[in-house]
């Protein structure tokens, strides 16, 4: 019986560091994926707290035929799509930070500039990620940030798997159009009064 099977069991008849185990296992996966869902840091430490919270009261309830994490990601996953439904407003666009808020490079980064080109590039992606629908979103997560296969995604999201196929195809698009669209904003946005030679 491996590890994770032993704490299951133990954590089921209420072992509390058997569960701390799988908690603190599984934190950065859960944290990652409810951050990439919600792309808010704090929204998703609370995500991810929630998360385990309801694993923990379920977990006499976890069938052993399906793998855990699939199980645990599926709860993080519904739970990241639910506080995305009941939002009422819009979500905050990156450019749109308050004054003054900025992110300073790492002193000790060998090449600011291309650490800064890839932070924003990764705010950009996030910013692409939060406009899809949030089962589409999540489809994508899971697939390319969590390395889910098709069927553990159609297991996590209750959809099958051609409905997963379809929701990654047609989030990859999405997503391929936004990047475009941003780039394009972002070439235009550089040195607008600079010299043609920049």
């Amino acid at each position: 019986m491996t590890d994770e099977m032993t704490w299951i069991n133990q954590a089921q008849q209420g072992d509390e560091e058997a569960f701390t185990n799988l908690v603190e296992t599984y934190q950065k996966p859960v944290y990652n994926l409810c951050y990439r869902m919600l792309g808010e840091a704090e929204a998703a430490e609370d995500a991810a707290q929630e998360t385990f919270l309801k694993v923990y009261q379920n977990l006499a309830r976890y069938d052993r035929a399906r793998p855990f994490p699939t199980w645990l990601l599926s709860i993080a996953a519904h739970y990241c799509i639910d506080r995305l439904r009941r939002r009422r407003f819009p979500s905050v666009s990156i450019d749109e930070h308050e004054e003054g808020q900025t992110d300073l490079p790492d002193r000790s980064a060998p090449d600011p500039e291309s650490e800064t080109a890839k932070r924003q590039e990764r705010e950009r992606l996030q910013t692409c990620l939060q406009s899809l629908d949030p089962t589409d979103r999540a489809a994508v997560v899971m697939r390319y940030w969590q390395d889910s296969s098709e069927v553990e995604i159609a297991q996590a999201l209750n959809l099958t798997v051609p409905a997963v196929k379809s929701r990654l195809h047609r989030a990859r698009r999405a997503l391929a159009d936004l990047w475009e669209e941003k780039q394009a904003h972002v070439r235009t946005e550089r040195k607008p009064y600079g010299s043609p030679a920049f």
